[in-house]
């Protein structure tokens, strides 16, 4: 019998994390630790998608390759999904970094006018050119160390040009990039400064009257996103904003819990939110809200560390809670400024009591889930964007384990290899 032609045959996974085990989407509980190992994994590829994973030996005897990847008995896994970036960017905050090295806090240094509002000074600044061309950078390292998808929010902008610009900026580089970027709109990250004080109200306004129309016109966001946080905005402020957005045809998620828990959880809970991010707070009645409301959390282990906080999200209490869990990197210039979602499974585990397996799953399948794309990535699985790693280790427990170091051998995106056994981007990709 002749053989089936496929475009891309990967053979000779050591361990293949199919993350595709049965279990209902997101996952929660025990069904987080199973990760679907495949010993000996193949896949064969068609076009864009996965059409078929099994045994190297089947695999090879029924498909002709056009082109095949031997990954020697190395772990393969799907491409990490990323779901809380803030990517639009020009100027690092290495400056405020050395601040907190010598004890000054991060809510000092945005009311010495850094965090946030630095970041707003210089993106406001840029051309479309310059924030294209940083968002293209940011993107490569992302790839570089394993992720294909990723959420990415403005919030640097603060005035409806600068979001907009922002935003424009993304979806050009993210276009012409082999990374998937999921816009957010991020207006109510901070209050600009020609808004606080006796301002502010007319600043919410503002994003509820003039940016959220604008942003939702122009097709530039998915989702919508609000700073519930004390210092920046009140729940009540967060509700008005994120009702105005979903009347405009934009999802909720919401940033909460980081400091001081002062209703975002409840809050998330009650409208439906996507998710609720960071977390490190959470109550119990927090906990039961996101449960009820069917609010995937989003935690962000690297932003505690960074910001050397006391206290870490809840992780084993979330899961416990029948809660399906996602994690995130938060990569910003002020708070969390890594790429690395390898770091993240080491944090996750050593700081959050996450196993390896369930923090594979929490940074594919369910940060798939987080974006509302589970349909096609975040497995290893028939039909399933063929989106994958091939990491430099035989399992899955050295990636974490093995920390500071990246481990990606080789990165396959939407059906081809875009990342090759050096490291380095293929030329063309797009």
């Amino acid at each position: 019998m002749a053989k089936k032609p496929c475009d891309l045959l990967l053979v000779h996974a050591g361990e293949m994390l199919t993350l595709d085990t049965g279990a209902s989407l997101p996952r929660c509980g025990p069904d987080m630790a199973d990760p679907g190992i495949l010993n000996d994994g193949a896949l064969a590829v068609a076009g864009e998608r996965i059409e078929r994973v099994g045994t190297s030996n089947a695999l090879l005897a029924d498909y002709e390759p056009g082109a095949l990847l031997d990954a020697g008995g190395r772990l393969v896994a799907p491409g990490f999904v990323d779901p809380h970036t803030h990517p639009i960017f020009v100027a690092t905050r290495e400056d405020e970094f050395e601040l907190r090295a010598l004890g000054t806090p991060y809510e000092e240094i945005a009311r010495r006018g850094g965090g946030i509002l630095s970041s707003v000074r210089s993106v406001r600044a840029a051309s479309r050119a310059e924030l294209e061309a940083a968002v293209r950078r940011h993107l490569d390292g992302f790839l570089a160390h394993g992720t294909t998808t990723i959420e990415a929010k403005s919030g640097y902008g603060l005035d409806t040009e600068a979001e907009i610009r922002s935003l424009e900026a993304l979806e050009a580089a993210a276009g012409a990039h082999p990374v998937d970027a999921v816009p957010t709109f991020l207006g109510a990250h901070e209050f600009p400064e020609e808004y606080r004080g006796e301002r502010r109200e007319e600043y919410v306004r503002k994003v509820i009257e003039e940016m959220i129309p604008a942003i939702a016109e122009k097709g530039l966001a998915r989702y919508c996103d609000v700073f519930c946080e004390r210092n920046v905005y009140t729940a009540e402020e967060s509700r008005r904003i994120l009702e105005a957005a979903r009347a405009s045809g934009l999802k909720a998620r919401i940033h909460t819990d980081e400091f001081e828990a002062i209703g975002g959880t409840e809050l998330a809970g009650e409208i439906g939110a996507v998710t609720a991010d960071h977390l490190h707070v959470v109550t119990d009645e927090g906990i039961r809200a996101l449960k009820a409301g069917g609010v995937i959390p989003v935690l962000l282990p690297a932003v505690s560390f960074y910001l050397n906080l006391p206290h870490d999200a809840p992780a084993r209490r979330l899961v416990e809670a029948g809660l399906p869990l996602a994690l995130a990197t938060d990569f910003n210039p002020g708070s969390s400024m890594t790429e690395s979602m390898q770091f993240v499974l080491t944090l996750a585990s050593v700081k959050m009591g996450l196993t390896p397996a369930e923090a594979f799953c929490a940074s594919t399948v369910n940060a798939a889930c987080a974006l509302e794309l589970e349909e096609d990535r975040g497995r290893l699985a028939e039909g399933q964007l063929a989106d994958l790693v091939v990491f430099d280790v035989p399992n899955h427990r050295l990636v974490p384990c093995h920390f500071g170091v990246n481990h990606v051998r080789t990165v396959v995106k939407r059906g081809k290899v875009v990342v090759d056994a050096t490291g380095r981007r293929h030329a063309g990709s797009a």
